[in-house]
């Protein structure tokens, strides 16, 4: 019998490094690292990465297909889909003038976002056995979980609870989905006591637009040293969150100065600088946002 086992333990072992599998997995490793610094990131025409995109990511779903065990996918299509979501499709539905396009792209972007959800849900359960159950369920549960991951698992976490709170952005009126806002306050709280300077403040950024939505609220204070932290930690390479706290704290207080005065910062920002490169679609697509924003000025002020 012995002779036998190891002969079907071989085999498995060869099929699992077969010159295909192997090849497959080259391509899936370089696919995943395609994130942030990579060319998609420093690149200074949106347009070529909108059309782009689409292709990567549909190669990469057909990887993940392929390579079930393969956890880098699973963060890449989470972080890939959420941000073509909101570059490309959500702000194209709050540009459109007509409203039957926009409420079309704003089911598209919702649904994008799910996707999204679900990549970084099935790389959490392959990670660490955490679940959408777990995770949306009971608070000692909710917590229980999340107690399993690590600073190693912030990105996904990231990604993870992003692509949920923004599909709930774009469907409030879903209240199954508005009922998941708990752990995606769960989520951001845990990401923030692992390593509260990931991606130079995203965590922070995120905080100042989802904050107000928490169950508990917030207050201008907490969101104030939200932006303030975001600042430090962006170091003059992104804007993002100057535009952040226009629209989510400075045009709901209506504080009129404020809010032009961020945006026209932003509006002011070198993408060329070196210190900058690295960052240059993702200011380029808040430049973007904040064009629209002082555009529709009297739609978000009051006189």
């Amino acid at each position: 019998m012995r002779p036998a086992k190891f002969s079907v333990l071989l085999a498995a072992l060869l099929a699992a490094c077969s010159p295909k599998t192997y090849a497959l997995r080259q391509v899936a490793d370089a696919m995943a690292s395609s994130g942030q610094s990579s060319v998609f990131a420093r690149d200074d025409d949106p347009e070529l990465v909108r059309d782009a995109v689409p292709f990567a990511l549909k190669t990469m779903e057909s990887l993940a297909d392929r390579l079930p065990d393969h956890l880098a996918l699973r963060l890449a299509l989470a972080r890939g889909f959420t941000q073509y979501g909101y570059a490309f499709v959500q702000e194209d539905a709050d540009e459109a003038s007509d409203a039957e396009l926009a409420k079309a792209l704003r089911d598209r972007a919702a649904r994008l976002y799910l996707r999204a959800r679900g990549y970084g849900l099935e790389g959490m359960r392959m990670a660490r056995g955490v679940s959408e159950e777990e995770l949306s369920g009971k608070e000692q549960n909710r917590n229980g979980a999340l107690a399993k991951l690590t600073r190693d698992d912030v990105p996904l976490l990231y990604w993870t609870m992003a692509s949920w709170g923004a599909a709930i952005s774009q469907r409030k009126t879903d209240l199954a989905l508005v009922g998941d806002l708990p752990a995606v306050s769960a989520m951001l709280d845990r990401a923030l006591a692992l390593d509260e300077a990931f991606d130079l403040g995203a965590l922070h950024e995120f905080a100042i637009a989802f904050d107000p939505a928490r169950p508990g609220g917030t207050t201008p204070e907490k969101q104030r040293a939200h932006f303030t932290r975001a600042r430090e930690l962006q170091k003059g390479k992104k804007i993002s969150a100057l535009v952040a706290y226009a629209e989510s704290v400075a045009g709901p207080a209506q504080d009129r100065k404020q809010f032009e005065s961020l945006l026209r910062e932003a509006l002011r920002f070198d993408i060329d600088q070196p210190d900058a490169r690295s960052e240059r679609l993702e200011n380029k697509v808040s430049q973007r946002r904040a064009r629209f924003l002082l555009a529709h000025e009297s739609d978000i002020l009051s006189d």
